[in-house]
């Protein structure tokens, strides 16, 4: 990523490499691979240095636009302060703080923990639902649930009532967060329960 300087300002941010014109000269873009930082810099091109240190994991939190700046012969690329996404469910309001309502019942904003709840369940019911017919046959024919997939389906529902209960233990995004975070190079684990392989 590149930026053009003029007068000790950013006029243009390249994101990547693209031929332009700057004062009636037509430049390709193999300059920002060819040419040397000096010979960049000599017509106004700079790369742009990146400090990250401010932004966040986009999954729990809202990071601030980005911020160009040219200092000290330096141009730089970072972010201001991120914010925390809201954890818990909140009731939606106008900019009055008058509640607001759809079909007459109170929207609600979902927060982190009934997203990540909401994904358990999708996944709990991906995985049951190719042994359903096992299910809907001894519904039918009397024929027993083979003891592996029943088994299979209780660890389901098991994994998916304890994943319910780390998530909804959580009091910051950061706990939250950590559940999902797996450590050891091995054999890597994470503390939020894991949902058993697939039964064929």
């Amino acid at each position: 990523m590149y930026a053009l300087i003029q007068n000790n300002e950013i006029v243009k941010v390249f994101a990547n490499p693209e031929g332009f014109t700057l004062n009636g000269n037509q430049y390709s873009s193999q300059i920002f691979t060819l040419w040397s930082n000096e010979e960049k810099q000599e017509i106004g091109i700079y790369e742009i240095e990146t400090d990250s240190s401010n932004f966040k994991d986009e999954a729990y939190y809202i990071n601030t636009n980005e911020i160009f700046a040219f200092s000290n012969g330096k141009a730089t690329r970072s972010w201001g302060n991120a914010f925390v996404k809201q954890l818990e469910d909140v009731n939606a309001v106008d900019q009055n703080g008058a509640p607001i309502l759809q079909d007459g019942k109170q929207l609600v904003t979902k927060g982190l923990k009934s997203q990540k709840i909401s994904i358990s369940k999708q996944q709990a019911a991906g995985l049951l639902q190719s042994t359903d017919w096992y299910v809907t046959r001894k519904s039918d024919t009397g024929t027993a649930i083979p003891q592996a997939i029943q088994d299979f389906r209780t660890e389901v529902r098991s994994v998916s009532n304890q994943q319910e209960t780390q998530i909804n233990a959580c009091s910051n995004v950061e706990q939250l967060k950590a559940l999902y975070e797996y450590v050891g190079e091995t054999n890597p684990t994470r503390p939020l329960a894991e949902y058993p392989k697939e039964v064929i």
